[in-house]
């Protein structure tokens, strides 16, 4: 193991419960912070069309106007002292916003925010990776506010199960003490959160006293490594290569005729009105409980396989995007709209985002990490297909399940079968697979000891019992 000298950190959250002023005054806090990101950007984006000229256009023919110096995260944050001398009318609904009542180090953190996110549009990531265009934030997507500057000194008492934090601006306010903070650390940040059951504190904490401890480059190999292919079959979520299936919880599925209920009665109310308000939340309330479940589960899931003891977890590079796309529409040849089998495909769409297999797979790279594992995304081409133990292509269609060896009295699943190869393929002993004519071939062989293994992790789960 090798000491790397950086500091831990670590993020605990509360749930606080302000009082009625401070309720109004964090809400309002939201609406001018929102509406202070939603003109930066709006900013960024006026100067990114103007200052920029279409492939098709020749600039012999097009009048082009002075270049604009490009907004920068400082040059808008010097905008914030000449908003703060006067009232900001918002335009299209004549609201009046006060920028004094903020904080001045939330309305930069704001700065920051809008900064990384246009940044990550045009120049990527650390790894190259750029993502999509930013959008304007609405009072459902703009939730969190940042003091930037917190400190130790923001805590005034500590009782049992509670503790008191002074914000700036807002004063006291009572946090629920659930989990005590470690010994030795430093607050460094506080984030406010507005969730659909109240008020959340996110408290950054570090200790450079602590060192952080790197993992010895090891090698896979078949003891060390564990491949799990994703099921979206019955009940099952994940097979692994050590013959076991990991029970899925579907929590949208099992929570929908509640969710169904409550938005036939949201519906059914006017609009504005406050019985609509209040199912709203209840409906919100509902969407919270199923999403924290959801998490809940994917944690003692990468739990389970992390005490394992396995150092590294081969998966299959799930395409989730295509995978919950939409089918392509159908047309005759007078216009006529043809059926497409989407009705069939959105229940399996649904199926894909309730069990978020992206969001379990990045928990399990978290959970492993602290282990000193690795999880390793493969290419799942052609693992489905090639039965591991023999180097054949058996399972050409999705529909077979099963597949009965009678040279080895052995009925072998698919999915135990799709997780043997991808630990094969993290290993390096998986096959090459050619195509000739529309025809697969194997090339490639495999170690007698390996085969023998495969079997005989093949034959105990077969003598498992179904769950």
């Amino acid at each position: 193991m090798c000491i790397i000298p950086n500091a831990v950190k670590a993020t605990y959250q509360y749930q606080f419960y302000p009082n009625t002023n401070q309720k109004l005054t964090l809400n309002q806090w939201l609406r001018i912070c929102r509406y202070w990101y939603n003109r930066q950007l709006g900013d960024r984006f006026d100067w990114w069309e103007k200052n920029r000229t279409a492939v098709n256009a020749c600039p012999l023919i097009t009048s082009i106007a002075a270049p604009r110096e490009k907004p920068n995260y400082y040059h808008q944050k010097q905008q914030l002292p000449i908003l703060k001398k006067d009232l900001v009318k918002v335009v299209y609904s004549g609201e009046l916003l006060d920028f004094k009542q903020v904080d001045s180090t939330v309305l930069q953190d704001v700065s920051k925010r809008v900064d990384k996110a246009f940044e990550r549009l045009i120049v990527g990531d650390s790894k190259g990776g750029r993502s999509g265009k930013p959008r304007f934030k609405t009072e459902a997507d703009y939730r969190t506010m940042t003091f930037p500057t917190a400190s130790d000194n923001w805590i005034k008492l500590v009782r049992q199960k509670w503790f008191y934090l002074r914000l700036p601006k807002l004063g006291m306010i009572k946090v629920r003490m659930h989990r005590p903070m470690p010994n030795g650390f430093t607050v460094k940040q506080a984030s406010v959160t507005k969730k659909a059951d109240g008020w959340f504190i996110q408290l950054v904490l570090e200790d450079a006293a602590v060192p952080e401890f790197a993992p010895d480059k090891t090698i896979p190999t078949w003891d060390n490594s564990i491949g799990l292919d994703a099921v979206l079959h019955e009940d099952v979520y994940l097979a692994t290569s050590e013959g076991d299936k990991l029970p899925s919880l579907k929590p949208l599925r099992k929570n929908q005729s509640k969710l169904d209920r409550i938005s036939t009665k949201r519906n059914k109310r006017k609009r504005g009105s406050k019985s609509r308000r209040k199912l709203a939340k209840k409906e919100a309330r509902q969407h919270q409980k199923i999403a924290r479940s959801r998490k809940d589960f994917h944690y003692k899931t990468a739990h389970k396989l992390v005490r394992t003891g396995a150092k590294f977890f081969f998966h299959e590079d799930l395409n989730l995007k295509g995978l919950t796309k939409r089918n392509k529409v159908k047309q005759d040849e007078n216009g006529k709209y043809l059926p497409n089998g989407q009705s069939a495909k959105s229940g399996l769409n649904k199926s894909w985002q309730d069990a978020a297999f992206g969001q379990f797979f990045t928990t399990l790279d978290y959970i492993a990490g602290k282990a000193g594992a690795a999880v390793i995304s493969c290419k799942p081409a052609y693992t489905s297909m090639v039965l591991c133990y023999r180097n054949e292509v058996i399972f050409t269609d999705c529909s077979m399940r099963d597949y009965w060896d009678e040279q080895n009295s052995l009925m072998v699943d698919r999915d135990l079968n799709a997780a043997i190869n991808l630990k094969r393929l993290g290993v390096g002993i998986f096959p090459s697979i050619k195509c000739h004519s529309g025809k697969l071939s194997v090339v490639g062989s495999m170690d007698e000891s390996t085969a023998k293994e495969i079997l005989h992790t093949l034959h105990r789960a077969a003598k498992k019992p179904t769950s």
